[in-house]
């Protein structure tokens, strides 16, 4: 293996590893952080380990190993390109598994502290083949609640409830897709848009109420189907700026004047804090907030998934086994102090579990040019729309000499700043934050 990529990915990681630490408070060490005795944390650990039947102590390294596996996951699939197939958590969250196509880049994935396994197809392939299912999205069977790539098998599942096999296999037929990359797996869901459910702090529109899923500059994100663009909502009052509804499952609201942006998410009780959007890997653990059920987790099971509700198919949502009930529509999704997206809609209860479905926040933040409100960004009147991402939000802070790049900023897929003289595009969608400058973290930025 070229010994300049190896050294190149080592460098990647331990540049990560510098995000992890300053990502879990700014200004102070991952040790300060996970030795401190706020107990919205220690709460925060006990509902993880009520929901993942582990001790508060294995939650904590848990967290830590996820956040590690996130950066190491993010650098390689940089570094493996075409041939990057995916990758999962084992269940206990500590060990990274890596697929590939090419087991010479094997040496690549250790050298990041992955495991790797040698598949078939790629990523870019298993999500191409999704991609026919999903243009025939509206002839999908009434019995096909879903459909998904799961890297874990390197294949596509299409789900099919009770007597439907036969309509699913002919339907992804039809799509195109060939035999041998479906799989069909019986399914008792039957997924609905949580409309009427409150989850984080509520929010109301007409009749209707939904819940807040992260400030952002200028108002907050939330579930599309919880209004329609141009709709006023109440408590914080405001008006629906962006929606997209089915297809997609997100929306922004502007609130009016005198609302401020926290990055808080309600843990009922307490709040824990956001300290960035960094997206965790399949099988990592995830917290939700909502109204009806207070603070639920579980963990990711697949990526890419499209579920098809009354309404029609959303595609590119999350599923988790996080259980979530009506009223719960909105509300966040977390891992550690990372956002992840906002409850879309589900299956089942709290009482016999279900599954659940969540629209990744990076495109909701992406599509409408948000910044996300976290931790070390000072709180803003919701007054105007909110700036573009090169635009710092700290008073406190300018830019270096003869760069554009900025902390307390969000820089999207494509983003491009400058810094000491070079211009860097974004990698990996994120927050930045003090330390995180491009040429220190490989992970994030590369040299446009």
């Amino acid at each position: 293996m070229n010994r300049k990529i190896l050294a190149a990915t080592a460098a990647a990681i331990a540049g990560a590893g510098l995000v992890t630490a300053i990502a879990l408070t700014p200004n102070a060490s991952a040790g300060q952080q996970a030795t401190t005795g706020d107990q919205s944390q220690s709460e925060m650990l006990a509902a993880m380990a009520r929901d993942l039947k582990i001790s508060p102590e294995q939650a904590k390294l848990r967290l830590a190993s996820e956040q590690r596996a996130a950066v190491a996951d993010n650098t390689l699939k940089k570094q493996l390109g075409t041939s990057y197939a995916g990758s999962w958590l084992d269940g206990s969250g500590t060990t990274l598994t890596v697929a590939v196509t090419d087991a010479a880049v094997g040496d690549l994935v250790r050298a990041a502290g992955a495991t790797p396994k040698t598949v078939a197809r790629s990523a870019a392939d298993l999500d191409a083949a999704k991609l026919r299912l999903d243009a025939k999205s509206a002839k999908a069977p009434k019995t096909v609640p879903g459909w998904f790539t799961d890297v874990t098998t390197n294949s596509i599942v299409v789900l099919a409830n009770a007597g439907g096999e036969g309509a699913a296999k002919s339907w992804a037929a039809e799509a195109g897709v060939p035999s041998d990359l479906v799989r069909i797996e019986a399914s008792t869901e039957q997924p609905r848009a949580l409309i009427d459910i409150i989850g984080g702090n509520a929010y109301t529109f007409g009749s209707g109420r939904c819940s807040i899923g992260f400030a952002v500059d200028g108002g907050f994100v939330t579930a599309g189907h919880c209004g329609r663009t141009g709709t006023r909502t109440s408590n914080p009052s405001g008006t629906v700026a962006g929606s997209s509804f089915p297809g997609n499952d997100y929306a922004w609201v502007r609130a009016d004047a005198g609302n401020t942006p926290r990055p808080l998410v309600n843990r009922y009780p307490g709040t824990v804090p956001v300290a960035g959007s960094t997206e965790a890997p399949v099988n990592s653990s995830v917290c939700r907030s909502g109204s009806t059920t207070g603070w639920r987790c579980g963990t990711i099971l697949q990526k890419n998934t499209s579920v098809t509700y009354p309404e029609g198919t959303i595609t590119g949502l999350t599923r988790t086994n996080a259980c979530a009930e009506p009223g719960d529509s909105g509300g966040s999704w977390l891992t550690g102090d990372q956002a992840q997206g906002v409850t879309s809609g589900g299956s089942g209860n709290c009482t016999s579990g279900g599954t659940i479905y969540f629209q990744p926040i990076s495109e909701i933040l992406s599509v409408y040019n948000l910044r996300l409100t976290v931790n070390g960004n000072p709180p803003s009147s919701t007054t105007t729309t909110p700036t573009t991402p090169t635009t710092p939000t700290s008073p406190t802070t300018s830019n270096p000499p003869g760069g554009t790049w900025a902390p307390y900023t969000y820089y999207g897929s494509g983003a491009t700043a400058s810094y000491g003289g070079s211009n860097y595009r974004v990698i990996q969608p994120h927050t930045s934050m003090p330390g995180w400058e491009p040429p220190n973290v490989p992970a994030l930025w590369e040299l446009a």
